[in-house]
């Protein structure tokens, strides 16, 4: 006899409760607020719709199923099983931070707030798409995935994009594809998901004429972020597409990071002389629709 589905309820904590937490009364939020020309009633307000929305999803699992909860803070020590099915209550934003530590299981993004991409579904819909998915009539979508391997065994996943560059934005030095010395702010390699978010904006600032990925396309967009020329450094190799073989970049200062999805603190560190590849990942984010 199978086990019934486990269903591992995403989230994060509100800003009402950082606040509170933080400046430790409502009063003394209320004050702070004001001084930055907000109220403690939009907060009140935003609070009330996450708490609803995570009490319809509660509501909506069957009693005799098992259940799970993690806030986006402990993602990093959840173990996720296999058979998981994911419910991520939130906006975009917490889907791609969920996304890494996944392995295939079925994700479902419940916005407490209309106009999610990622995070699509209101939460009166969280009793029908977890019936679906159990009895195997869900619908959705891969979509790929980038991933960063280092020479020692450092490995980062990211739905939209990875950085590889200095921490602070400072000029980085690498040879890019065995092809060309560079100095530049960094490179970028984004996936068809990450086309709308920081790929996107210098795909537009440069007028590339690169074709930007879509979401579900096994493909990868690489864009240097202001290369300039030297002596012993080039600009020829700026931009472009990857399928089956990834980018390599072999590290020629000290400090550089790699770091997914705008997440600094969760990065892979290089030192000089170490390589990169950077790629398409095995595993996709299974989105339901």
């Amino acid at each position: 006899m199978s086990l019934p589905p486990r269903i591992v309820v995403v989230h994060r904590r509100t800003e009402l409760a950082d606040l509170l937490a933080h400046h430790g009364t409502r009063g003394q939020v209320d004050f702070f607020l004001g001084t930055r020309g907000r109220t403690l009633d939009e907060v009140t307000r935003r609070d009330a719709a996450d708490q609803a929305a995570l009490a319809t999803v509660a509501a909506a699992i069957p009693l005799d199923w098992r259940r799970g909860s993690v806030e986006r803070d402990d993602l990093a020590r959840f173990l996720f099983a296999p058979e998981d099915v994911v419910v991520v209550v939130g906006q975009d934003g917490l889907v791609a931070n969920v996304a890494k530590y996944l392995d295939g299981q079925p994700v479902i993004g419940v916005n407490p707030a209309p106009g999610g991409v990622l995070a699509r579904h209101a939460p009166a819909a969280a009793a029908r798409l977890l019936r679906a998915v159990a009895d195997g009539t869900a619908v959705a979508e891969e979509r790929t995935m980038v991933e960063a391997v280092s020479d020692d065994g450092q490995r980062l996943l990211a739905l939209n994009e990875v950085y590889i560059g200095h921490p602070g934005h400072q000029t980085a030095r690498y040879r890019i594809a065995g092809l060309e010395r560079q100095a530049s702010s960094g490179v970028l390699v984004g996936t068809g998901t990450g086309a709308t978010g920081w790929c996107g904006s210098v795909w537009r600032e440069r007028g590339s004429t690169v074709v930007l990925p879509t979401p579900t396309e096994r493909r990868l967009a690489w864009f240097v972020r202001e290369a300039w020329p030297s002596p012993g450094t080039g600009v020829e190799h700026t931009e472009g597409s990857l399928t089956d073989s990834p980018l390599v970049i072999d590290v020629e200062s000290d400090g550089l990071v790699v770091f997914g999805d705008g997440i600094e603190q969760d990065s892979v560190r290089l030192g000089w002389g170490q390589r990169v590849e950077v790629g398409q990942a095995r595993t996709t984010l299974r989105l339901v629709n």
